[in-house]
């Protein structure tokens, strides 16, 4: 291969790429919060007893969970408005996207999580006479967040690698400025190299995390 690398190029010119990483963990934690918080409120509605509840639930998060990503963001950047006549801004919708398909992964993990929770720990709330928000509060909530953090951390850097996908419709994140990068430089290998290795560099010291909180609650389960 007649090819010569030139990874100066690219770092001479590294601002952008700054720029668009900071969107990138923008991106990132804010459809964080919205799938944390969204996705216990749907765990609790997809198990509610009532079918005209459970069942449209069901369907949304199935929905999220069985079609791309890529097709989401491409629908609420381009369908939302004609459909609803609402305009929001690029990060907006991205974070809605991104946010919402989030938030049906971790509703599957928080629905395994509470159903794991003891049933001597509700009878317990039920006999010191909590109702049932507070059980949901001081003893649902709490144990279903401690219990599926693991997946909760892999869902959430999930997330901060799909959101590259967010490029196609124009939000400066860290992959709109590498493609722009690398179309001015003409190093594209260099240039996708180095941004392969920045979402690594920031994914892979969760998933050790991950995986730590995997094995200590192996040992403590056992």
């Amino acid at each position: 291969m007649d090819y010569s690398f030139d990874f100066a190029s690219v770092f001479r010119n590294f601002d952008p790429l700054w720029q668009g990483l900071w969107v990138t963990v923008q991106l990132t934690l804010a459809a964080n919060i919205v799938g944390l918080t969204l996705g216990f409120g749907l765990a609790l509605l997809v198990m509610s007893r009532w079918a005209v509840i459970r069942i449209p639930v069901m369907l949304f998060i199935e929905f999220f969970r069985c079609t791309p990503a890529i097709i989401q963001i491409v629908w609420f950047f381009y369908c939302v408005p004609m459909l609803f006549d609402v305009f929001l801004g690029s990060m907006t919708m991205g974070i809605m996207a991104l946010g919402l398909n989030l938030a049906a992964f971790n509703a599957e993990a928080y629905r395994a999580s509470i159903q794991a929770v003891p049933r001597e720990q509700l009878d317990a709330g039920v006999a010191l006479g909590l109702n049932p928000l507070q059980r949901i509060a001081y003893i649902v909530l709490p144990t279903a967040v401690r219990n599926s953090i693991p997946v909760l951390l892999t869902n959430g850097i999930g997330t901060f690698q799909q959101s590259a996908l967010v490029a196609i419709v124009a939000v400066q994140d860290l992959m709109y400025q590498g493609k722009t990068l690398a179309t001015l430089t003409y190093r594209p290998i260099e240039t996708f190299t180095i941004i392969a290795l920045i979402y690594f560099a920031v994914s892979f010291p969760v998933s050790q995390i991950v995986g730590y909180l995997e094995r200590r609650r192996e040992v403590l389960a056992s």
